[in-house]
C-alpha cells in the first residue's frame, strides 16, 4: 500500500515547493483520493499517478485549502477520459463531501466549463455522514467527526477525520481537527500510520498527544508556521522526539505502509 502525497501546506499563503493539502491512499492500482487543494492533480499526473486510476474522492471538510483543486482534478480525469476514449477505473466515480451547498456551487462551475462537462463514466456524490462511508474490496473508510468546523443548525458534521482500513492496516488521515483529543476514539486501538495536520499544532503538541499512543509511523502533513519556516530546525526536533518513526511528508512523496 502506498500512500501519495499532491500537497503537505497548510491554508497559508503561496508557498515555495508546497501545495495546499491533498493526497491519495493506492491499493491494488486502485487510487483513493483524500483532499484536494490547489494544483494536486497536476503534481499527481506529473509524479506518473493515472488519475483515470482514481476511484473515489473523499473531502475532510470544505475550507478552500482542501477543496481548492477539487473542480480542476475531476476536468482532468475527464480530459484524459476522453483523450483516451478510456473510463475511470471502475467505469464511475465517487465523491465524498461534507457540505452538498459546496458541491452545487462546483457543479456549476463544471457544467459551465467546455462540453458542459459531458463525460462517459458516472459521478455519484453523496454527503458524508459519521460512520461507515464505503467498504469495497480494498478497503472500508470510517468517518469521524471533529472539532475543526461548528455544525449548521441542522447538526449536521461540517468537519471530518477518516479511519482507513486496508490491506489489513489501519491509517488515520486527521483532516483538520479543532484538537488532537478529537482523534482519542479512533486511536485506542493504536493503528499503523497516523498522517496528522501540524497546521493548528506545533511539534511539542504531537509529541505530547502521541507519546502514550500505539502509532507505528507519523506522517505529517497540512504543515504549519513551524516547519515551513524553521524546516532544518524542524526536522531535527522530529528526529529527536521520534527517531526514524516519523516524517514530515513533501509535495511528490510517496511511502509504503
Amino acid at each position: 500500500m502506498k500512500i501519495h502525497f499532491f500537497g503537505t501546506c497548510a491554508g497559508t499563503e503561496p508557498m515555495s515547493g508546497r501545495n495546499h493539502a491533498s493526497l491519495a491512499v493506492e491499493s491494488e492500482k486502485t487510487i483513493y483520493w483524500f483532499d484536494a487543494g490547489e494544483g494536486c492533480s497536476r503534481t499527481a499526473h506529473l509524479m506518473g499517478i493515472d488519475l483515470l486510476n482514481v476511484s473515489k474522492i473523499i473531502i475532510s471538510h470544505t475550507h478552500l485549502d482542501h477543496v481548492g483543486g477539487l473542480c480542476n482534478l475531476l476536468w482532468n480525469i475527464r480530459k484524459l477520459s476522453v483523450m483516451r476514449k478510456q473510463q475511470p477505473i471502475r467505469g464511475k466515480l465517487d465523491v465524498y463531501i461534507p457540505n452538498m451547498e459546496t458541491w452545487k456551487g462546483m457543479e456549476m462551475i463544471l457544467h459551465n466549463t467546455e462540453g458542459n462537462f459531458k463525460k462517459d463514466f458516472s459521478l455519484d456524490v453523496c454527503e458524508v455522514r459519521e460512520g461507515v462511508l464505503f467498504e469495497d474490496e480494498n478497503m472500508r473508510v470510517t468517518a469521524f467527526h471533529n472539532s475543526h468546523m461548528t455544525r449548521f443548525e441542522s447538526d449536521n458534521c461540517l468537519s471530518f477525520s477518516y479511519l482507513i482500513e486496508c490491506e489489513g492496516k489501519k491509517i488515520i488521515y486527521s483532516g483538520d481537527v479543532g484538537e488532537y483529543k478529537d482523534l482519542d476514539m479512533m486511536l485506542e486501538q493504536g493503528c499503523d500510520a497516523l498522517i496528522i495536520e501540524t497546521g493548528h499544532f506545533g511539534i511539542d503538541e504531537v509529541y505530547k498527544y502521541v507519546s502514550d499512543k500505539k502509532i507505528g509511523k507519523l506522517l505529517f502533513s497540512h504543515n504549519g508556521r513551524e516547519i515551513l519556516n524553521y524546516p532544518k530546525e524542524a526536522k531535527e526536533k522530529v528526529k529527536k522526539y521520534f527517531a526514524d518513526s516519523a516524517v514530515i511528508c513533501e509535495d511528490g512523496m510517496t511511502i509504503e505502509v
